[in-house]
């Protein structure tokens, strides 16, 4: 079980990274720190996945290399987001 401490960093680095996609694709103003946080968490997983497959490596731990892997995966998740919402 993940102590209190750690997922206090999780929601901070889901957010910053979250921020950062948001920026990047240009929908910062749509998004509250909430969306951020939660697109941020949910990238880095997509983003650890996506390594994974492409053989870059593993995205473990708080280092550069994971913060980066989770503002692409937060990206790329924005992206899809916004493929769905064009098309409906």
């Amino acid at each position: 079980m993940p102590e209190i401490g750690n997922i206090f960093i999780w929601l901070i680095l889901g957010g910053i990274s979250g921020w950062i996609a948001s920026k990047i694709m240009k929908k910062d103003e749509e998004m509250g720190a909430g969306m951020n946080i939660l697109v941020g968490i949910i990238g880095a997983f997509v983003g650890g996945w996506l390594a994974g497959i492409f053989g870059l490596g593993p995205a473990t731990g708080l280092n550069l290399w994971s913060f980066i892997i989770s503002i692409i995966g937060a990206v790329i998740l924005l992206a899809i987001v916004n493929l769905f919402k064009s098309k409906s």
